[in-house]
């Protein structure tokens, strides 16, 4: 039956058409398949009958019903030409992520409408999004990020609309169709590229704030070089009094980089000869700052891309995303 949901923010006629249309692209209705009447409709829910005859409207405008006067209303074909209404919650918008976006909407070539929302790593907005939206989307493109109850927000949603994007939490993997990062394999596999340049340095210095930055950085970043035997610290914040020629840094955020990349200037010290810098995620202009910045990082584009198809073509899998070290003169 046509149930609706009196708390969602969706306008309720806008709920039904969203529930027919569903309905066919699901099977769950066929051609010439009858609907509930009008009058039925209304009083499971509640309604007006204008408010139904709206929706019915509408779906009879699109080509999606017709109406047989004294008998009702029929599906009148299976495949409809509608588009895909996709809902993306990111973390956050940064230069990377906007590439993402930029290239997830290039691949969907017009065949979806695309609702873009940010969480900023809030537990409780990432829960309210997640409900106020739960009826009016035909997938579900969600970066948790590291929430601690991201799963249990997700369950409210049609578990076969659902795919995870980005950074997927221990309890969700495996769980939804995505495209993820395996941090702790990419930092580990990416350094260890860069190992005869490491060698230069008589440290790496890790600088990781913690809260949203994922946890496999630190395990693969520990594991290389504990199995490459180099001195290595961990620390929290990038402090001018720390700061020591001979030492590779790497810098989870690029705040971090804006202070080292000035400190280096004003200092007459050279990234590539004084001190190392590896940051991760790439963006153009890394490519130019200070001779080029090293980066290890992700596709953000291949990213968007494979998440767009795999959103249109229906696929239920699990895909790592492609990662690499982009040697620049800063190391």
């Amino acid at each position: 039956m046509l149930r609706i949901d009196k708390t969602a923010s969706l306008a309720l006629y806008k709920q039904i058409v969203e529930l027919v249309i569903s309905g066919v692209r699901d099977g769950q209705f066929r051609k010439n398949d009858r609907l509930p009447s009008v009058n039925e409709v209304a009083r499971l829910n509640g309604l007006s009958r204008d408010t139904v005859l709206l929706a019915y409207n509408e779906l009879r405008e699109k080509g999606v019903i017709k109406s047989m006067p004294g008998i009702g209303y029929f599906i009148e074909r299976d495949r409809i030409d509608v588009k895909l209404r996709i809902m993306l919650l990111f973390d956050e918008l940064n230069a990377f992520k906007e590439d993402l976006y930029n290239a997830f909407l290039e691949q969907l070539n017009g065949k979806g409408e695309v609702d873009i929302y940010f969480h900023h790593f809030n537990e409780t907005l990432f829960d309210t999004l997640l409900r106020e939206h739960k009826k009016q989307y035909s997938a579900y493109v969600i970066m948790p990020a590291n929430l601690k109850n991201a799963g249990r927000a997700i369950g409210q949603l049609p578990a076969d609309k659902v795919y995870l994007l980005d950074q997927v939490p221990d309890v969700l993997e495996g769980a939804f169709p995505s495209v993820y990062q395996s941090f702790a394999e990419d930092i580990y596999n990416g350094m260890e590229k860069g190992l005869k340049l490491l060698r230069k340095y008589q440290e790496i210095c890790l600088i990781f704030p913690g809260g949203k930055e994922p946890k496999g950085f630190l395990s693969g970043f520990e594991k290389f070089c504990t199995h490459y035997a180099f001195n290595y610290s961990i620390s929290p914040a990038l402090k001018q009094q720390d700061l020591k020629k001979k030492k590779v840094y790497v810098l989870v955020n690029d705040r971090d980089l804006v202070f080292l990349i000035k400190y280096c200037m004003a200092n007459n010290w050279r990234p590539g000869v004084d001190l190392g810098i590896i940051s991760l995620n790439d963006t153009g202009l890394k490519e130019v700052v200070s001779g080029g910045i090293t980066t290890i990082s992700t596709d953000f584009q291949a990213m968007g891309e494979r998440m767009a198809r795999m959103v249109l073509k229906h696929q239920k899998e699990c895909v790592k995303n492609p990662s690499r070290l982009i040697v620049r003169k800063s190391l």
